[in-house]
């Protein structure tokens, strides 16, 4: 999901069990033993399990299970990281998870709590923004393991520095660009970390030309708020997402409610079409979450948005 992708009960859940328990035997071989070699694979192999873990996630139905749940995996993440600092593929997991977390439980539950409690909602903004910037200081981490020094080079001259990265860094390219605009999103105010946008640009357009395709469609769900944030700059930009809009529901086959979700909130309400804005609304909550079991979780916060979305729009199209 741009970073709207997130996170079946029964076997998931085991197979999550199973998954938690071969890391705590591994756990237990990295302490117990004094072999350096042997701690090492040790703690490869509860990195390359934890790394795995997250994939039982998103075809759960209990959107407030997962959230729960998902600090504590991160942390456990964290914990192994600090032992295994350079595990790839953990660092990706772990940016992508607490981007995933903070959108879905702390970023939109700030939107919907703000009308009632604005400072609660400010402090949860806050917070985003915090786990944002962390999930971005993984994904470059995880990038300097084969671009070394990229995290000074982006900010000079940000397309040289992604120019050597390769389709085995597409995930890394996208969920780092992903985290650094999520952050910024949150930060207006910060003149420092909005000068930072061209670096957010440089990731996700190397990813882009790397795999277009990539986790079904998610550049393209992203590139369509994205274009509208330049609107401003760039005189095609409902015209520019609408053409990602178009690509990503043709690599979804229409059965994943983001793309849908996120055309309606950044062009259908800044072209002032209530219309198409509720057409788009009303199709992503018909969708059958659990068409695609892998998508059950994101299409549930998704349509979670829409409904949101809806009940707000005589405020959102007001005279």
């Amino acid at each position: 999901m741009s970073r709207h992708e997130t996170i079946e009960t029964g076997n998931a859940r085991g197979a999550l069990s199973r998954q938690v328990r071969a890391c705590a035997v591994a756990l237990m071989l990295c302490f117990a033993t004094a072999g350096c070699s042997v701690r090492n694979l040790a703690l490869n192999q509860v990195g390359d399990a934890l790394a795995a873990s997250g994939s039982g996630f998103g075809s759960d139905d209990d959107v407030e299970l997962i959230g729960a749940a998902a600090p504590f995996s991160l942390k456990l993440m964290e914990g192994v990281l600090a032992e295994n600092p350079a595990h790839r593929g953990l660092l990706l997991a772990v940016s992508r998870g607490f981007v995933q977390y903070a959108y879905a439980f702390v970023e939109l539950k700030a939107d919907e709590i703000e009308d009632s409690d604005v400072r609660a909602a400010y402090a949860k903004r806050e917070r985003a923004r915090r786990l944002y910037l962390r999930a971005r200081d993984y994904g470059l981490r995880a990038l300097e393991t084969t671009l070394p020094g990229l995290g000074k080079a982006i900010k000079v001259d940000p397309a040289d520095a992604v120019a050597k990265a390769t389709d085995r860094d597409t995930a890394l390219l996208y969920w780092t660009g992903v985290a650094w605009a999520a952050a910024i999103s949150q930060s207006k105010d910060d003149p420092f970390l909005v000068a930072d946008l061209p670096a957010v640009e440089a990731l996700v357009r190397r990813a882009l030309a790397l795999d277009e395709a990539y986790d079904h469609g998610a550049i393209h769900v992203f590139l369509v708020s994205y274009e509208m944030s330049r609107a401003g700059l760039v005189a095609d930009a409902p015209a520019r997402a609408r053409r990602h809009f178009d690509r990503a529901v043709e690599l979804t086959g229409g059965q994943h409610a983001a793309p849908y979700v996120t055309l309606a909130e950044a062009v259908s309400i800044a072209e002032r079409n209530r219309g198409e804005f509720e057409s788009l609304l009303q199709h992503a909550l018909k969708l059958d979450a659990s068409a695609k079991p892998e998508w059950r979780l994101v299409n549930s916060v998704m349509q979670r948005r829409a409904r949101w979305l809806l009940g707000r729009a005589d405020r959102l199209f007001a005279d």
